[in-house]
């Protein structure tokens, strides 16, 4: 039997540690906000012929476009975005991208004024929020029969610390991807954030709830520590084997997915991946640190 909880410091270094860089990263860069968020223009058009993305990029350049953003797509579908929603200023751009294939289509332009925008940014502030203490409150009230040897709130409190890492890390690494290589974050980050939320929590309440059926069966007496880390053993094997299964096939969406799914595929990836370390590592172990700073007090 492998003993993680007596390696939990290293594992809250490690997390602390990691944490720390996203706060500064996030601090000092921020995110490099899409146009769902700043307001803007996005078209959709179908080329009738390959164009390399640099030479649109090239060409729409000359227009002086703010946040002028390309995404490729398959069979020559290409996003365009920019700031301006001036109809002025896309009427310029479907006249260069006239000059560059006469025969493209546009299938679909979007706007997205400055007051939607900033309504986007709060509900999407507010769904992550509410997501996060939604779920602290159902676990709390779930493990409630499992008040020995330390209250149940403080399974959905261990939960909720875990999840708020998993987000912090996340949106950490897209500061740094937004700084270095210019990757914007729209409304799919939002949902990539709540489907890392749903996904951490489900491992982390397996490990829970094998803990939960450890301690009914078990005998007041016995430390509980080691019912922890019994319970971290029996589960530590089904939670790689489906975080694994997951990882994969995200790897592979990365790798050979479209661009307009890529960087969603990312966020999913990196969340994921330090969800499942949350749950086998950090979770768990604040159950344990609770405990002990309650043996301590009293």
């Amino acid at each position: 039997m492998i003993n993680i909880i007596d390696k939990r410091k290293y594992f809250y270094a490690f997390s602390l540690t990691i944490t720390i860089i996203s706060l500064i990263a996030l601090s000092g860069w921020g995110l490099k906000l899409g146009k769902d968020f700043t307001g803007g223009t996005r078209m959709t058009i179908q080329l009738s012929q390959e164009i390399e993305t640099q030479k649109i990029h090239d060409g729409l350049n000359e227009l002086s476009l703010s946040e002028l953003t390309i995404q490729k797509s398959q069979n020559n579908t290409v996003i365009i975005g920019y700031a301006s929603s001036d109809e002025a200023n896309n009427e310029k751009v479907r006249e260069k991208l006239k000059s560059l294939d006469e025969n493209f289509k546009e299938i679909k332009t979007e706007f997205t004024g400055s007051s939607v925008s900033d309504q986007i940014k709060k509900n999407a502030f507010l769904a992550v929020i509410l997501a996060n203490i939604g779920i602290g409150i159902f676990i709390a009230w779930a493990f409630r029969k499992v008040s020995r040897p330390i209250p149940s709130w403080q399974y959905g409190i261990g939960a909720v610390v875990a999840l708020i890492h998993d987000i912090l890390i996340t949106v950490g690494v897209f500061a740094f991807l937004g700084k270095f290589h210019g990757i914007e974050v729209g409304v799919p980050f939002i949902a990539a954030l709540l489907t890392i939320l749903g996904f951490s929590v489900h491992d982390t309440i397996v490990v829970y709830d094998r803990i939960r059926e450890n301690l009914l069966r078990s005998s007041s007496k016995e430390n509980f520590e080691e019912i922890v880390n019994k319970s971290l053993n029996e589960t530590l094997a089904r939670s790689i084997n489906t975080s694994l299964t997951v990882l994969l096939v995200l790897a592979a969406i990365v790798m050979f997915g479209g661009d307009s799914i890529r960087y969603f595929s990312v966020a999913l990836l990196v969340g994921i991946f330090f969800g499942t370390y949350s749950s086998i590592f950090v979770a768990s172990s604040l159950l344990v640190t609770s405990y002990k700073f309650k043996m301590k007090k009293f």
